[in-house]
C-alpha cells in the first residue's frame, strides 16, 4: 500500500502558477518509481477527471486541454511527483488529487478505478 500526501494548492490569480507535490511513502524498500502516478481533479457535481499521469518508466500523458500549460515530473530521490501548473485559469479551480497505480498502462487515458491509492486532495482556487 502507498500513502500519498498532496501539497502546494492555494489561491492564485488568473495567469499565475502553482506547483503541486505528491509525496509518497510505503513499506520498507518502497520506491515510487515502481508505480504509475496520476493527477486528477474534481469540482462539485462533476466526475473526477484525469489531468496528467506519469508511468513507472517515465511515459507521460496529459489531457488535451491542459498539455500546453501543465507539466508532470518525478523526483525519484524524494519519492515525489510534481504537477507544474502555469497560466492558470478560473476553470482550473478544483480539488486536485494524486493517485498511484501498480499498472504501467494506467498512465494513458487514466481511469480512476485503476488507481488503488489516493491522497486527501489539495484545493486550487484561481480567482481575482
Amino acid at each position: 500500500q502507498v500513502q500519498l500526501v498532496e501539497s502546494g494548492g492555494g489561491l492564485v490569480q488568473p495567469g499565475g502558477s502553482l506547483r503541486l507535490s505528491c509525496a509518497a511513502s510505503g513499506a520498507s524498500g518502497f520506491t515510487l518509481d515502481d508505480w504509475t502516478v496520476g493527477w486528477f481533479r474534481q469540482v462539485p457535481g462533476k466526475e473526477r477527471e484525469g489531468v496528467s499521469c506519469i508511468s513507472d518508466d517515465g511515459r507521460t500523458w496529459y489531457t488535451d486541454s491542459l498539455k500546453d500549460r501543465f507539466t508532470i515530473s518525478r523526483d525519484s530521490a524524494k519519492n515525489t511527483v510534481y504537477l507544474h501548473m502555469n497560466s492558470l485559469k478560473p476553470e482550473d479551480t478544483a480539488v486536485y488529487y494524486c493517485a498511484a497505480s501498480y499498472n504501467s498502462g494506467s498512465y494513458y487515458y487514466p481511469n480512476p478505478r485503476e488507481y488503488s491509492s489516493w491522497g486527501q486532495g489539495t484545493q486550487v482556487t484561481v480567482s481575482t
